[in-house]
């Protein structure tokens, strides 16, 4: 019996007796899936049926324009060609993706931020929002995913639980690796910075994880979101559900609003440094089956600054560089070259002519150089690095970081021969050049100026190899005379007085009348009044022969004032002290005087002829009451 026919024997009116005609068999089903599998060629399609026209319509007793359209026939299945394509034909995938970091064992540079997260799952106190920054390809967006598959994780049994090795092959692990699994969402804050997409996040993480342990949310860049967006996000970011768990990475920790922070665990991912990458790239070469020497790797580490993905970047253009010619080595030439550094011993050949003042060798060095494609800026970069590394290496014996014994032995043996002074001059005049040639309209012609001006400058002493320079002269030159040629003379007190003599009670006197307010008062007793006797409320004084004005009023009145007693003052025909400011400038010449004969200055002056030591008039205040050479 005919299963198609219903309860009355009829057959329905949709199955057509041509059906089975048109739809393929399984012998047909199976030779399409053959072809699919293995390859064959492609059967060729049996050609349409031509469409009856409407002359044969009309025959058969039908109208054209009801005509129903010609069944189409049925098409065979198209065989796929990438499947038809040998292994070999797959899409490269560059470095930087092909060695991502699968577990915590393989991420490098980061073992604080790994013990962390290992002992908070022995311990069961995870957080429920991880925060990663750092600069670019250091493995945030690695660590989160790792983070993710150390969560999620049940072993290849299937019964186990959170755990810093996760296995990779349990259906978690690998869906993670692949990035289709539904429990763990990836967003890119970039372009989803708006409220409504936070709120598609809040409305979700109420429903909980479909296959996974925990749902967990990785938001690449999360700086980048909107502030309304942070807003809208900090209930949920605080009190998620027990199943959630945020994970966010950004480059840029400082734009994030601390509401946020606050809210996050934090982890800092360091910079990787450099001889770690240099074997980090070994690694991956001999993986690659790809010969690289050492200074070649070190090279692409230094500029990789850090990153491990700017390292496998500029690893994977010096492969393919290195391929051009046959020969399938990373060396050192072809990565400088491709890099436009400076050669290291071109870099040592510079030094030594700058310190040996060879001015023609160190403009030709400059000059091959620069016609090699090496920019100016990147010669000042590279002789930077050697001062810095020759500083280094002073300071701790021996230059552990040089990649060749040549290097090594001409580093060290700066290091022992030049001061450190020296070494700190030449850097800051480096560091001063290097801001000229970036700013420089001609950066060649400043490299230049600023190689030529760093040799001059490189024989000259230092200040304090200066100053023993001149005690040493100063130790072995005769007395200096007592007299100074061309000074003037120093002022003369009055026979019999003493700057001694004056009593002190007459300089506090002047300076209570300079304290109530009188300074024109306290002027004209410091200028004009050598005291000839000085009693309790007496006073009598001459003045200098410069001076005919009668000032016993004026003195009276200040005295007065400042003591609240009544005083005689008179003026008498005699010899006094001299005046509070005779004796300054008494005092003010021996002084000169005794540092124009110290044997110091008496150096100085034969090191240097015609250098002359002036006052600085200006107020102490601003800087002034010093004094200074001129020549």
């Amino acid at each position: 019996m005919d299963d198609s026919r219903d309860m009355f024997g009829d057959t329905p009116p949709w199955d057509d007796e041509d059906e089975d005609q048109d739809a393929p068999d399984a012998a047909e089903l199976e030779a399409a899936g053959q072809q699919s599998m293995f390859g064959e060629p492609e059967a060729v399609a049996p050609e349409p049926e031509a469409a009856p026209t409407a002359a044969e319509l009309e025959e058969a007793g039908q109208s054209a324009m009801f005509a129903a359209p010609a069944p189409e026939p049925a098409k065979p299945s198209p065989v796929p060609k990438a499947d038809a394509a040998p292994a070999a034909a797959q899409p490269y995938r560059v470095l930087a993706r092909k060695y991502r970091p699968q577990t915590f064992a393989e991420l490098i540079g980061q073992e604080a931020m790994v013990q962390t997260l290992a002992n908070a799952i022995k311990r069961d106190r995870l957080a429920h929002a991880f925060l990663m920054t750092g600069v670019r390809g250091v493995g945030k967006t690695s660590t989160a995913r790792l983070i993710a598959k150390a969560l999620n994780c049940i072993g290849p049994d299937g019964q186990g639980g959170p755990t810093i090795d996760p296995c990779g092959k349990c259906e978690p692990c690998i869906a993670i690796a692949e990035g289709r699994h539904i429990d763990v969402i990836e967003m890119d804050a970039a372009s989803h910075t708006g409220v409504d997409d936070v709120r598609e996040i809040i409305e979700a993480v109420r429903y909980s994880a479909v296959s996974a342990r925990y749902k967990i949310y990785i938001i690449d860049e999360v700086h980048m979101l909107s502030r309304n967006a942070f807003n809208a996000l900090l209930k949920t970011l605080e009190e998620p559900p027990a199943h959630v768990k945020f994970l966010f990475a950004t480059t840029e920790v400082d734009k994030l609003p601390v509401t946020v922070l606050s809210r996050c665990q934090r982890f800092d991912l360091r910079r990787i440094p450099a001889p770690m990458l240099a074997g980090h790239f070994a690694h991956v070469c001999r993986q690659e089956g790809v010969e690289a020497e050492d200074e070649a790797l070190a090279m692409v580490a230094a500029a990789a600054e850090g990153s491990v993905r700017d390292g496998l970047s500029i690893l994977d253009q010096a492969i393919a560089h290195a391929d051009l010619d046959g020969e399938g080595q990373v060396s050192a030439d072809k990565v400088r070259d491709m890099l436009g550094l400076s050669d290291k011993s071109v870099q040592r050949g510079l030094v030594s002519a700058i310190l040996e003042g060879r001015g023609p060798d160190l403009l030709d060095i400059v000059a091959r150089q620069f016609s090699l494609g090496v920019e100016p800026i990147a010669m000042m970069r590279g002789l930077m690095d050697l001062t810095h590394r020759i500083a280094v290496a002073q300071v701790a014996g021996n230059a552990a970081d040089a990649h060749s014994t040549e290097e090594r032995e001409a580093i060290e043996g700066w290091a022992k021969g030049l001061r450190a002074g020296q070494l700190h001059r030449l850097w800051q005049l480096l560091l001063k050049g290097h801001d000229e040639v970036k700013s420089a309209p001609d950066p060649l012609v400043a490299a230049q100026m600023a190689l030529l001006r760093i040799m001059h400058a490189s024989d000259m002493p230092d200040p304090g190899a200066l100053v023993r320079k001149l005690e040493e002269i100063a130790a072995r030159a005769p007395a200096a005379p007592a007299a100074v040629e061309g000074g003037a003379a120093a002022p003369s007190a009055p026979s019999g007085f003493t700057p001694a003599a004056v009593t002190p009670r007459w300089e506090a006197l002047v300076d209570d009348v300079e304290h109530i307010g009188e300074l024109s008062t306290a002027n004209t007793m410091r200028m004009q009044v050598r005291v000839v006797e000085l009693a309790q409320g007496l006073l009598r004084y001459t003045q200098p022969p410069a001076f005919k004005e009668d000032v016993v009023a004026i003195v009276r009145a200040g005295l007065q004032k400042a003591t609240g007693e009544r005083w005689q003052v008179e003026r008498v025909d005699a010899e006094g002290a001299p005046t509070l400011v005779e004796i300054a400038e008494v005092k003010k010449a021996a002084d000169a005087e005794a540092l124009r004969t110290s044997p110091l200055v008496e150096a100085t002056l034969a090191a240097f002829p015609g250098a002359e030591l002036i006052e600085d008039d200006r107020p102490a205040a601003i800087g002034g009451g010093q004094r200074n050479w001129r020549r």
